[in-house]
């Protein structure tokens, strides 16, 4: 049974665990744009090489370059789960035309659907152990001590990109790069809402269901 999705949503939505607990129940790879630029610069791939030149010049890395680098991971793929891609109109309608060309067709594109409240409560209370990468999370997962690593017990510091400027600064970013998104998938149908905010084990149960009447039926 293949696949082929697009997890669209805020961050701290939640997209990146249902990602994975979706791509190894469908036996399918999960596509994260970010982590395959990174390898490609990593590898010196002719495309990393280039995306290289933007980077170290301070710009962003051009659609088609991204594009070019997303369409290597997909022309051999029987399925797949995207997450964090595409971001912008522009994006999207690249990503359609690439689908059109390797005549694979998205399944579905599910929007996770969390409060703002509760985005920013999930974003902003993530410390982590500097030592050891061990995660926590002051309401979710607390450590046994507060502020200290329950493994080797170094005093957890919040990285920057967990403070309240930040996490702030990108929902202002998706609200005005990445939600027009969700009209431009709604007038094509194949856009479902997912209700985010619950257990990650009903979130997937929910996300199973909407496409258990989909897989397969658009290869």
């Amino acid at each position: 049974m293949s696949i082929r999705v697009v997890f669209l949503g805020s961050p701290g939505a939640g997209k990146g665990t249902q990602a994975q607990l979706l791509a190894a129940q469908y036996g399918v790879p999960q596509l994260a744009t970010g982590d395959i630029l990174r390898r490609n610069v990593r590898e010196g791939t002719p495309l990393g090489l280039e995306a290289k030149r933007f980077m170290d010049a301070g710009d962003l890395v051009p659609d088609d370059v991204i594009i070019a680098m997303v369409e290597r991971e997909l022309t051999d793929a029987q399925g797949f789960i995207v997450d964090g891609f595409p971001r912008t109109i522009a994006q999207a309608e690249a990503f359609d035309a690439l689908l059109a060309r390797l005549g694979t067709p998205l399944t579905a594109v599910l929007l996770f659907e969390v409060p703002r409240d509760q985005l920013i409560e999930r974003l902003t209370g993530r410390w982590t152990c500097p030592k050891d990468q061990s995660s926590y999370h002051v309401a979710f997962n607390p450590p046994r001590t507060p502020g200290r690593c329950d493994i080797c017990g170094t005093e957890l510091i919040q990285r920057s990109d967990d403070t309240l400027e930040t996490v702030s600064r990108r929902m202002a970013v998706y609200d005005e790069q990445t939600a027009p998104l969700i009209e431009y998938y709604r007038s094509r149908g194949n856009l479902i809402p997912v209700h985010a905010d619950r257990p990650v084990s009903d979130v997937t149960a929910e996300i199973l269901t909407a496409l258990s009447g989909r897989a397969g039926s658009k290869a």
